[in-house]
C-alpha cells in the first residue's frame, strides 16, 4: 500500500468519523444508560447504594483498564479485527447479564465482559480519526465523540420504556443485540499508512532527533537483516521500537495526573444523577429526561468546541480551553446539592452536559499535541487506562458517602473539587513552563539550538517530530543545564 505524506483530511476519513460516532454510541452511551438500571437493580437484589454502584464502576473500569489491550491489537493485528471482536464480547456480556441471579453475576457479565468488549473498540476507533485528519482534527473528533451525547439522548428514554415494557432483563437482552452494531463499525475502519508512521532504516537514522545510542542499536540490527528480513525491504515503525517513550515526557506526566482527578470527579454524576433526582421528588420519566438533556447538550459541546478550537484564533489555546471546560464541570458539581427540583436540575444538565462534551472532544486532540500522531493510539490507550482506577473507585466511594451521611452533598462536593483540582494542576503546570522557558531564553540570548533530545538521567530519549520548535528549544536548553 502506498504511503501518504499526510492525513487526507476528508474522503474515507468521514466514514471513519461515522464509524467512530457509532462506536461511541454503542460504548459510552450504553455505559451511561446503565445508571437507569440502578434503581431496578437495587430494588430487585435488595442491596445498598455502594454495592449496587460497583456494577457501573466495573464497566467503566474494565473499559479504561483494558484500553492498552485495544491499542495493542489495533497496532499489531488490525483495528477492524479488534473492534469486531470487542463487539462480540460486549454483546455476549449484555445478553448473559439478562439472566443474572445476583449482583456478583452482573459484576462479571455486565462489568468485566462487556467492559472488556468496549475497551477493544473505544480507543482504536478514536485513534483512527486522528490518522485521517490534521487540519480539521478537532471538528472531526467533535462529530465522532458526539455519538456519546446523541446516544444518551436517544437511549435514555428508550431504555426506560424497555424496562417498563419488558423488565430490566428484557431491556438488557435488547441492548445486547443493539451493541452487535460494533461489528459493522469495525468493518468501516479501513487502515491507512502515513509516511510519518513508518520510516525505513536510512530515513530513521538520518533524523536529527534520534539519539546516537539508538542509532548504534539500529545499525547493529541492520547487520542481521538477511535473517530477520527487516532492512531495507520492510519499514521500521518508530512507535514499535519505542512505543511508550512518551510516558517519560514531562507534558504527558502532567496530563496523566490531571486525568486521574478529572476521571474521579466526572464518573459518579452519571451514576447518581437519576437516583438523586428521584430522591428530591422528580418522577422517573423526568429523571430519565434529565439524562436525555445532558446527552443532547453534550452533542452541542462536542461539535461547537471542536469547531471553535479548530479556528485560527483558538487553535493555539486548546490547552486552556480544555482546562476551562473541566473547571466549569467541577463548579457545576459544587452547586448540584442545592438544586432540588426539576426546573433547577434542567439548567444543571444543560451546563454540565455542554462542558462535558467540550473536554471529552479535546482529550484526544491534546494527547496528539503532546505525543504526536504516530504514537496517538498507544498514548490514548494509556490515557484511557488512567481513567480505570478513578472510574472503579469513585462511584462506590460516593455511594458509601450517601449511605453514611444520608445525603448526596458530600459525594457531589468531592467530585467538584476533584475536577477543579485537575484543571488547576494543568494551569499551574503551563504557567510554570512558560516562566521557565522565558528565564532560559533570557540566559541563552535566544540562540539557535541544534540539539533535539531530552534526557532522563543517563538515558537519552528522542522527542517526536511534531513537537513545536519552542518546546524543542526549551527541552534542549534544559538538557544542557
Amino acid at each position: 500500500r502506498a504511503r501518504r505524506s499526510g492525513p487526507p483530511d476528508g474522503g474515507w476519513g468521514w466514514m471513519i468519523v461515522a464509524g467512530c460516532f457509532l462506536v461511541t454510541i454503542c460504548t459510552r452511551a450504553v455505559t451511561r444508560c446503565i445508571s437507569i438500571f440502578f434503581v431496578e437493580f437495587q430494588a430487585y437484589f435488595g442491596q445498598d447504594y455502594a454495592r449496587t454502584a460497583w456494577i457501573h464502576s466495573i464497566v467503566d473500569c474494565a473499559t479504561m483498564l483494558c484500553a492498552p489491550l485495544g491499542s495493542l491489537i489495533s497496532n499489531h493485528v488490525s483495528c477492524q479485527v479488534g473492534i469486531m471482536l470487542g463487539g462480540l464480547l460486549a454483546s455476549t456480556g449484555l445478553i448473559l447479564s439478562s439472566f443474572a441471579t445476583s449482583l456478583e453475576h452482573l459484576y462479571l457479565s455486565l462489568g468485566v465482559l462487556t467492559g472488556l468488549g468496549f475497551a477493544l473498540c473505544y480507543s482504536p476507533a478514536i485513534a483512527m480519526v486522528g490518522k485521517y485528519f490534521n487540519k480539521r482534527k478537532a471538528l472531526a473528533y467533535g462529530i465522532a465523540m458526539s455519538g456519546s451525547g446523541i446516544g444518551t439522548f436517544i437511549l435514555a428514554p428508550v431504555v426506560q420504556l424497555l424496562i417498563e415494557q419488558f423488565s430490566w432483563r428484557g431491556a438488557l437482552l435488547i441492548l445486547g443485540g443493539f451493541v452487535l452494531n460494533l461489528c459493522v463499525c469495525g468493518a468501516l475502519m479501513r487502515p491507512i499508512s502515513l509516511k510519518e508512521d513508518c520510516k525505513t532504516a536510512p530515513e530513521f537514522l538520518e533524523q536529527d532527533y534520534v539519539p546516537e545510542t539508538e542509532k548504534q542499536d539500529l545499525k547493529r540490527m541492520s547487520i542481521c537483516s538477511p535473517l530477520i528480513k527487516l532492512w531495507p525491504h520492510e519499514c521500521l515503525c518508530y512507535c514499535s521500537w519505542k512505543e511508550y517513550d512518551f510516558l517519560l515526557m514531562p507534558g504527558f506526566m502532567v496530563l496523566a495526573v490531571s486525568v486521574l482527578f478529572m476521571a474521579y470527579g466526572c464518573s459518579p454524576l452519571f451514576v447518581y444523577l437519576v437516583p438523586y433526582a428521584l430522591s428530591v421528588g422528580v418522577s422517573h420519566h423526568q429523571a430519565a429526561f434529565l439524562m436525555s438533556i445532558l446527552g443532547v447538550i453534550d452533542i452541542i459541546g462536542n461539535v461547537t468546541f471542536g469547531w471553535l478550537t479548530d479556528r485560527r484564533c483558538l487553535k493555539k489555546h486548546r490547552y486552556f480551553c480544555y482546562l476551562f471546560a473541566v473547571g466549569m464541570d467541577g463548579l457545576c458539581c459544587l452547586f448540584l446539592p442545592v438544586l432540588q427540583s426539576f426546573p433547577l436540575l434542567v439548567p444543571f444538565s444543560f451546563t454540565f452536559g455542554y462542558f462535558d462534551g467540550a473536554y471529552v472532544t479535546l482529550i484526544p486532540v491534546m494527547t496528539a499535541d503532546v505525543v504526536g500522531t504516530s504514537l496517538l493510539s498507544s498514548a490514548l490507550g494509556v490515557v484511557y487506562f488512567l481513567h480505570a482506577i478513578p472510574y472503579l473507585v469513585s462511584p462506590p466511594v460516593a455511594g458509601w458517602l450517601v449511605d453514611t451521611t444520608g445525603s448526596y452533598t458530600a459525594s457531589f462536593l468531592l467530585c467538584g473539587f476533584s475536577m477543579i483540582f485537575s484543571s488547576a494542576l494543568l494551569c499551574f503546570a503551563r504557567v510554570a513552563k512558560k516562566i521557565k522557558r522565558t528565564h532560559l531564553r533570557s540566559l541563552t540570548g535566544n540562540k539557535a539550538l541544534k540539539q533535539h533530545i531530552w534526557t532522563n538521567g543517563a538515558i537519552a530519549y528522542s522527542v517526536t517530530a511534531e513537537l513545536d520548535q519552542k518546546d524543542v528549544e526549551f527541552l534542549a536548553v534544559d538538557t544542557n543545564r
